[in-house]
């Protein structure tokens, strides 16, 4: 008898001792309550170019035409299609009928759903204060920039308000500012040879900046006139640059499409400080689409919120843009890899910094790789177009055609064909 009770103790000390392991491992262990990714599931591996993806040792490897003139951000296809129990939205066909969305004051067609996701991600990821801020939501970004030159250009103007931005400027702006023709504005050129001699003018900011990943500061010394900045923050997300503080300026510009790739989606925000301005933005969304869709805000408002809570909670999928940033980082590693051994073609160099939201220490790794083609070959763009790669040429972003713009968010299979096309021309 006292044999097996010695026995039962025996075994009870030795349960006590593992439960209190565990719950002392579980204590103990930050990545219970703050998830870190680690891409044990193979459905978030991070793909590497190989024979399956690059079809190296297909014959019509040089057949297909590499189409990265534009930034489509395919690339996120896999990581979506692993969370679709978590991002697919039904909606009832008696939902969303009415124009309106919220009551308060020029808000109307704000769903406002939408706008507590908007600001959950940005406190969560710290790059843009919200607070005693206005939020205009948009058809993409494009629309909230035109609504932001209409805003701040004045209607009594006798002359259009100048337009500017330090080459190489996004390839859209000045189409853009142009487009319509309303007199209110005009496309007024490369910032850093603007001489203000206007009463007022209006310098935009890309930072990250579009094409070339660098990030940007305003430019032109105001004299005796008055400027607004606008600064455009589609790519001041942690998976494209180190986030090293939350952005304050009067009129910033986010889009879903490159933070997480639903570019479909057509949703874009602006945070606006001054309620004047804000006003007049939406006065301008009222005008020319008389609001925004609601199915696409409350779709946006899932993914949005499926993003935050990948880093808040703990689950199978790991954090979007830890992910994200792995993916990017993998490609720019393997393009810096076949460009470094070229005596073709130069990438920007850029400057490590720590970033405040995930402790990464690391050198943009943008969405577009600005290539510069060395020697005799003055037409990049048209250089590699003759070999099958479409691409954006300088010229379209105020500079030298030696540079080109290619897109490095593509699928896979692309970009690793790309990749091999590239050490092939040498």
């Amino acid at each position: 008898m006292e044999f097996r009770s010695a026995i039962l103790v025996h075994f009870l000390l030795i349960s006590l001792a593992l439960n209190v392991g565990t719950l002392f491992r579980n204590y103990c262990n930050p990545n219970l309550f703050f998830p870190k990714s680690s891409n044990k599931n193979h459905s978030f591996s991070i793909q590497t170019c190989n024979a399956s993806t690059s079809l190296s040792s297909s014959s019509n490897v040089f057949d297909r035409i590499l189409h990265l003139d534009y930034g489509d951000p395919t690339m996120f296809e896999k990581y979506w299609q692993n969370v679709a129990d978590k991002t697919t939205l039904t909606i009832p066909g008696s939902q969303s009928m009415s124009y309106f969305s919220d009551s308060r004051d020029f808000y109307w067609f704000l769903e406002p759903e939408f706008e507590k996701s908007v600001i959950r991600l940005h406190k969560l990821v710290g790059n843009a204060i919200t607070d005693n801020r206005y939020l205009v939501v948009g058809t993409g970004s494009t629309q909230l920039f035109q609504a932001a030159l209409y805003a701040i250009a004045s209607p009594e103007s006798l002359t259009p308000v100048d337009v500017v931005a330090a080459a190489p400027f996004y390839s859209g702006y000045p189409a853009t500012a142009d487009f319509v023709k309303s007199g209110l504005h005009k496309w007024a050129g490369d910032a850093t040879s603007y001489t203000n001699d206007q009463t007022k003018y209006i310098e935009v900011i890309t930072s990250p900046n579009n094409p070339d990943g660098f990030l940007r500061e305003a430019v032109v010394k105001p004299k005796n006139c008055r400027r607004t900045l606008v600064h455009d923050l589609a790519y001041y997300w942690p998976q494209y640059t180190p986030i090293t503080s939350p952005a304050d300026h009067d009129i910033m510009l986010f889009t879903v499409s490159k933070c997480t790739g639903h570019a479909g989606t057509r949703i874009g925000w602006a945070i606006v400080k001054d309620r004047t301005i804000a006003s007049k933005m939406v006065e301008f969304v009222t005008i020319s689409t008389i609001g925004v869709s609601k199915e696409s805000q409350l779709r946006a408002k899932l993914i949005l919120d499926a993003v935050a809570s990948s880093h808040e909670q703990v689950s199978a999928a790991p954090p979007f843009f830890e992910h994200s940033y792995e993916l990017m980082a993998a490609r720019w590693k393997q393009l810096r890899d076949v460009i470094q051994n070229s005596k073709l073609f130069k990438l920007p160099d850029y400057l490590p910094q720590k970033c405040k939201f995930s402790g990464h220490t690391f050198a943009p790794q943008p969405a577009f790789a600005w290539l510069k083609c060395e020697g005799e070959i003055d037409d990049c763009k048209a250089f590699l177009e003759s070999h099958k790669i479409l691409t954006r040429g300088g010229n379209n972003f105020g500079v030298s055609n030696k540079y080109t713009r290619m897109g490095m968010i593509s699928r896979d299979q692309e970009f690793c064909l790309l990749r091999e096309r590239l050490y092939q021309i040498g």
